[in-house]
């Protein structure tokens, strides 16, 4: 895939950054924007171009006055995504392989931003090798998103999601958090609240064969992708509608659990649309 075959979307931010780096975002930032925010005296802010000749000669104390505004800044944009077992998953397409697309998606969005962009990847631990910090250059981004794409993951969990908080910055970030979030309730909820100081986007990926395509009467073999313990069930059509509410309820619990973090979440079950990811923007971020 070349940079042009990248489906771009539209996000902003609800916030006030301190980013010094000019883009696209309002901030705190003093400087060239648009944003009047007040005046001050030349000798405090001392940038002639600012003069503001009115306000100067209404100035008892003949003081010189500027104007003041505010730059727009660039906000750091990051994607932390699930490397763990149950990822290699798909019918017709990995989670894993999607889970790229959405990240290249990401990356090339934030690169016409103007914002730096990030990855750290997670399995049953924070992997250093699926790490790369946050950059104003897309092609880094571009490169690891190819590589992940041909990524198998091994049988393992997805605990490391309780320690991704360590490495993204203190500066508030737009965080994209990719996963298909079979962790334990409690586990994701302790890692939510490690996160709270940025805004969260959760990219729930789901796949309907997971848990609808079973037969309902038989004998079928089944493998947990992140302990690789294999089990062979005796399928009824009770037993198979046992599972298929067990994973409706998931969704419900992990929907309820987002929103108590005012964190909702963005599903993704069929093809990645980058326009839906637009108007979930839209829809949940004030501008």
């Amino acid at each position: 895939m070349t940079i042009k075959d990248i489906k771009e979307f539209s996000y902003h931010i609800g916030w006030r950054n301190r980013g010094r780096h000019p883009g696209r975002h309002a901030s705190t930032q003093r400087g060239m924007g648009m944003e009047f925010i007040g005046h001050t005296s030349l000798i405090s802010y001392p940038d002639p171009r600012r003069i503001d000749l009115r306000q100067t000669i209404r100035d008892p104390m003949e003081q010189v006055y500027v104007r003041l505004f505010n730059q727009k800044s660039s906000t750091p944009v990051f994607v932390i995504c699930d490397l763990s077992g149950s990822m290699n998953f798909g019918a017709k397409e990995r989670k894993i392989r999607k889970a790229a697309d959405i990240a290249e998606s990401i990356a090339r969005s934030a690169t016409r931003n103007s914002d730096p962009f990030g990855f750290v990847g997670f399995d049953d631990m924070v992997r250093e090798d699926w790490i790369s910090t946050a950059s104003f250059k897309s092609h880094r981004a571009i490169e690891l998103a190819e590589r992940l794409k041909e990524h198998h993951p091994d049988a393992v969990s997805g605990a490391g999601i309780s320690d991704v908080w360590r490495y993204l910055p203190r500066e508030r970030s737009l965080v994209f958090l990719i996963s298909d979030f079979h962790m334990p309730h409690e586990q994701l909820e302790s890692s939510l609240a490690n996160l709270l100081r940025h805004h969260i986007v959760p990219v729930v990926l789901w796949d309907a064969d997971e848990y609808t395509n079973l037969p309902e009467n038989g004998i079928t073999s089944v493998t947990d992708p992140e302990s690789g313990a294999k089990r062979t069930l005796f399928l009824r059509k009770n037993y198979r509608n046992k599972i298929i509410a067990a994973f409706e309820a998931r969704r419900e619990a992990i929907y309820k659990l987002f929103m108590e973090f005012d964190m909702p979440p963005f599903y993704v079950e069929g093809d990645f649309d980058a326009d839906k990811l637009t108007e979930y923007f839209h829809q949940f971020v004030a501008a």
